[in-house]
């Protein structure tokens, strides 16, 4: 159990100091080919609405206990040729699972162009990042999108696969990262296949269920946590029963009115994917603008609920008995 609070934190500094440079390989590119190749073969094969859901649960099976294993695999091979060499392996590992600094990355390559008034630049970056229409984007409603990003991200990107990571460090066999391998494989198959919309209506129903369930107890303590760093808890939560419950999504609205609730912006409105308008309901109060600092001190906060998350489950390690 010692190594894996070791590990956890080597890959806590990893993910700070390196992140996922583009040119090197990613645990998301293989569970995303393997995710593309079966879906293909599964919608083949399956004609019917029940035949597809029970497709989708094989699905994901095969991914979220696959990729905890493969990882589990990696990490106990590479211990077997050298120890210091697994400890390599499971921090890069673990380090791969976690968005902290591609979500600053990604946020900052959109904001660069606008400070100089790119607009046409800022909304072709936003198009990688976000499904939405960009091509008339202002720059207020750029603001939004990569604020709306970066909010829910910290959750599902950042926060949840740290919570997975930090469960794992207390359990001496499965240690930190095949958990969190297990998390960035049903987040994943959500983004690819967790759609309502043919072909996905049935073969993804299963993967999009899990991924609401996984990530709802971390997207609630993120929550928690937004409060209580805030100085007005009940402020937040009560903002939070206000307009979260609005959102059909039941963690992206949560993490996004708490980001919201806290810098006192509004997120939500009206957003158009392949030239169909579709409203989400706002949340927050429009107290101030959204702007480029909105958007840092997002990012910010993100990074101190990490480290808090961090501190304390070091803390808790530091108080067993037997550690």
């Amino acid at each position: 159990m010692t190594n894996n609070i070791y590990i956890l934190i080597i890959a806590a500094f990893l993910d700070y100091l390196i992140g996922d440079p583009w040119d090197w390989p990613h645990p998301v590119q293989v569970m995303g080919w393997v995710i593309s190749r079966l879906t293909k073969f599964f919608l083949h094969l399956c004609q019917n609405s029940l035949t597809q859901r029970l497709a989708g649960i094989v699905l994901g099976i095969i991914l979220i206990i696959g990729s905890g294993l493969v990882g589990f695999l990696m990490i106990q091979i590479a211990r077997w040729v050298h120890p210091l060499l697994g400890i390599a392996i499971n921090s890069i590992l673990l380090a791969s699972c976690f968005a902290g600094k591609s979500l600053r990355v990604a946020a900052e390559a959109v904001l660069q162009p606008l400070t100089v008034g790119d607009l046409e630049k800022a909304r072709k970056i936003l198009s990688n990042y976000v499904g939405r229409d960009t091509q008339n984007l202002s720059q207020a409603e750029i603001y939004r999108a990569v604020l709306e990003t970066v909010a829910e991200n910290a959750t599902d990107g950042v926060m949840a696969p740290l919570f997975y990571a930090i469960v794992g460090v207390f359990i001496p066999v499965v240690g930190p990262t095949p958990l969190a391998l297990a998390y960035k494989a049903s987040s994943t198959l959500d983004s690819m296949v967790g759609y309502r919309e043919a072909p996905y209506t049935y073969l993804g129903w299963f993967c999009a269920r899990l991924e609401d369930y996984l990530t709802w107890l971390p997207c609630r303590l993120t929550v928690v946590t937004l409060a209580l760093l805030s100085g007005k808890p009940m402020h937040i939560w009560q903002i939070c029963r206000r307009d979260a419950i609005n959102d059909p999504s039941p963690n992206s609205g949560w993490s996004e009115c708490a980001y919201a609730a806290f810098l006192g912006v509004q997120m939500g409105g009206t957003n158009w994917y392949r030239g169909v308008a579709k409203y989400k309901p706002l949340l927050g109060d429009a107290i101030y603008a959204i702007t480029a600092t909105s958007i840092q001190n997002a990012l910010q906060l993100t990074r101190y609920c990490f480290l808090l998350w961090l501190g304390i489950a070091i803390a808790i390690f530091l108080m067993l008995p037997n550690r």
